[in-house]
């Protein structure tokens, strides 16, 4: 159970969601030749996780499982790069962009704590 709100943890859910809202934040993102670029990488980065955490969660080993994890992993750090990024190429993102990188962030250390806990 989530201790917010009584919920089971749902991390299927957690990362669709996730990418989600990368989609919804890169719309904002004003276009230009510097940003079109980051926009692109941003939304391959972040909706990667959920469609690799998938991927892990029907994993037929263990090997499979961990690579898939690991991958979820890089690109929620990757996310958080672009986010970055794209705050330098448009300062007039930094507040939307702080939540992206904040559950970036969080969900980087989620996988990096399942990679511990789970063996090779």
């Amino acid at each position: 159970m989530n201790a917010n709100n009584d919920k089971p943890f749902d991390l299927e859910e957690r990362t669709a969601v996730f990418g989600e809202k990368v989609i919804d934040f890169a719309k904002e993102v004003p276009k230009n030749e510097i940003t079109r670029p980051l926009i692109s990488q941003i939304v391959r980065s972040g909706t990667s996780v959920g469609a690799n955490y998938v991927e892990a969660d029907d994993a037929v080993s263990n090997k499979e499982f961990r690579n898939k994890i690991a991958t979820c992993k890089k690109e929620a750090r990757e996310t958080k790069h672009w986010c970055r990024m794209i705050v330098r190429a448009a300062p007039l993102m930094r507040d939307k962009a702080k939540h992206i990188w904040q559950e970036a962030k969080e969900l980087h250390l989620i996988f990096a704590a399942i990679l511990r806990k789970r063996p090779e």
